[in-house]
């Protein structure tokens, strides 16, 4: 029978593979959880949620937000939309589900969760103190090659066009796993 084409994967199914294939990768990350970060999903579109707490004020006379925490805010925000990068080109060309560092995942997950990039180096710009409040980043992977990638990082409270911080990161690249290329 050629010629003849597989239905489509049903929509639930797609999503909640999405869905395992962000969370393994999230949780490979203690210090995220540490940070209590989240990550919002819309397609392939990631935005980073750093929800207040005040261990996170590193002034409380202003009060602002803590410049490290911050700083690590971004630099997860970049790293991990890098590896969701790397997961995704992955499961939309059919060569894996992503499920493989979830437990009881199936056969159906040949891939392990690629190893999250190394930092070579991470430049924040401070542009106005962080309010004690919800924060919220999305990342940009300006250019991504087989062993570096350079990502631009926003992040913002309230008004998204009203930014407190932005960074620029460059990182080294994972190997991937064998028998896979890019």
């Amino acid at each position: 029978m050629t010629g003849r084409r597989l239905p489509p994967e049903p929509v639930h199914l797609v999503k909640g593979r999405r869905d395992a294939a962000l969370r393994a990768l999230v949780e490979g990350v203690p210090y995220i959880r540490f940070l209590g970060i989240g990550f919002d999903r819309r397609g392939d579109e990631l935005t980073a949620v750093l929800p207040y707490r005040d261990s996170h004020i590193g002034n409380p006379l202003l009060p602002a937000l803590h410049g490290g925490v911050t700083a690590a805010f971004l630099e997860v925000t970049a790293l991990i939309e890098l590896g969701w990068a790397m997961i995704w080109e992955e499961m939309e060309g059919g060569r894996a589900t992503g499920l493989d560092a979830v437990p009881d995942a199936g056969p159906e997950a040949p891939l392990p969760v690629p190893r999250l990039p190394k930092t070579i180096d991470f430049t924040v710009d401070y542009l106005r103190s962080g309010l004690p409040r919800d924060a919220y980043a999305r990342a940009r992977v300006n250019r991504s090659g087989r062993r570096y990638a350079s990502v631009h990082v926003e992040a913002w409270q309230d008004n998204r066009a009203r930014l407190f911080a932005q960074a620029t990161g460059h990182f080294l690249r994972p190997e991937p796993p064998e028998g896979i290329g890019r």
